[in-house]
């Protein structure tokens, strides 16, 4: 294990992590907060980067697939939850990206609709996936780094060139604020599913290496991601809040970016990052949708036409979806999320801790509950949560949505006071 192994392995995890779509979600968060942009940052951060690399360090540990994630729950649930989890991929961040490009490189030049860009879009993607062509994993080696280029010189303008001066913060919680953004992001989900991409990878190039080397690899790889990560974000909210006076206030989170970037450097600037964006976001619909048929065709005894099949209804429901604005998608995405992310969260913890306190048994008892706890910020999420409120109102960290979070580590900490009596 070198340095180099790990600087590529770094990167790669980076650039699997930071999708285009993601560079929508910072700025705004920044230009809402004003003042406390800080603190908006520690909770995105939180989900949208901690968690995450949570994530690939349980992977180090497991080196196995998503599957493996949920199996001390049972075979039956943790299969559940990869259809789940791929369903929720196809539906929500694969068409985000075809709205993303639209607002960002479509929209600003021509005249044309939403459900035109989305119908040649995945069409396009269609291809791609069928073909499984290497033209992308060849365009995607210069897409990232040039996205950096772009907003490192846009963020720079502005931190070194605008004064600090910020507005009131308009949430009522910016702590929590920026953990619910952050799970916009779908990265602790997918960090559950590019995981398993890295072990295969690593162990294509060097099936002899040890579990011990492959670990530290991983989990190196993973942390230096997660810094890489951070002071992107970081930096994407200070920026934001630092232009909190210069826009309208209902100001759309694409429209947001790319008028930072017209500000900073100009038309220029704003039209080769459109550019790039809308590349990236190619990109990640791609494979998007042929993890989730590689899923299905390895369900379906390598089946070549299930694989076609999932691959047309992927493409299907990126129309569906994609011909909608990008709040809409996000604010559609918000009940999914606020079931599935708390799971996630907790079968990543469970998979990190000693073996000893995470039996079969304790996985059982603290998914199940962390379910259960999470059903009234589900049923806020859709509008009924008022329905159940009179039961709800005693939840502690309901407020913040985060009514699972106690509940689930107090069941934790019993389960195994009582597998350790036993």
């Amino acid at each position: 294990m070198n340095r180099k192994t790990v600087a590529i392995t770094a990167f790669a995890l980076f650039s699997l992590f930071f999708g285009a779509g993601n560079l929508i979600l910072p700025p705004q968060l920044g230009f809402k907060s004003g003042n406390l942009w800080w603190l908006v940052t520690l909770g995105f951060c939180l989900s949208a980067v901690l968690i995450p690399i949570l994530g690939i360090l349980a992977h180090a540990k497991l080196q196995g697939t998503m599957f493996d994630f949920a199996k001390k729950v049972s075979p039956t649930f943790s299969l559940a939850y990869c259809y789940i989890v791929y369903a929720i991929s196809i539906s929500l961040p694969s068409p985000r990206t075809a709205s993303v490009t639209h607002e960002m490189a479509i929209q600003p030049n021509w005249d044309s609709s939403y459900l035109l860009t989305s119908i040649i879009y995945f069409a396009l993607v269609y291809i791609f996936v069928v073909n499984r062509s290497k033209i992308l994993d060849l365009v995607g080696k210069f897409l990232t780094p040039g996205i950096l280029i772009v907003l490192v010189l846009i963020m720079g303008a502005a931190i070194f060139g605008l004064d600090f001066n910020f507005g009131v913060s308009e949430f009522n919680n910016s702590f929590t604020a920026g953990i619910l953004e952050g799970y916009q992001t779908f990265d602790a989900i997918g960090a559950v599913v590019v995981g398993g991409v890295i072990i295969i990878s690593i162990n294509l190039k060097d099936n002899q290496a040890s579990y011990e080397t492959k670990k530290g690899l991983i989990a190196r790889a993973g942390w230096f991601a997660g810094l890489g990560l951070l002071l992107i974000y970081a930096g994407l909210i200070l920026t934001g809040a630092l232009f909190g006076d210069a826009f309208d206030a209902e100001i759309s989170r694409t429209a947001l970016l790319s008028g930072i970037s017209q500000k900073t450097w100009g038309n220029t600037a704003a039209l080769l990052l459109s550019i790039l964006v809308g590349l990236a976001c190619f990109t990640t619909a791609v494979g998007i949708i042929t993890g989730t048929a590689d899923f299905i065709k390895g369900r379906f005894n390598d089946s070549n036409v299930a694989y076609t099949i999932t691959a047309v209804i992927g493409c299907f429901l990126g129309v569906l979806m994609g011909q909608f604005n990008v709040g809409y998608i996000i604010a559609v995405a918000l009940p999914a999320l606020m079931f599935i992310y708390p799971i996630t969260i907790v079968l990543i913890l469970l998979n990190l801790v000693p073996e000893k306190w995470a039996s079969p048994k304790v996985f059982r008892w603290v998914v199940a509950i962390t379910i259960l706890f999470s059903i009234p910020d589900f049923l806020g999420s859709i509008g009924w949560g008022e329905s159940i409120s009179t039961i709800s109102s005693w939840i502690p960290l309901k407020e913040n949505h985060m009514g699972w979070v106690l509940p689930a580590l107090v069941v934790f900490v019993i389960s195994n006071l009582i597998g350790n009596k036993e």
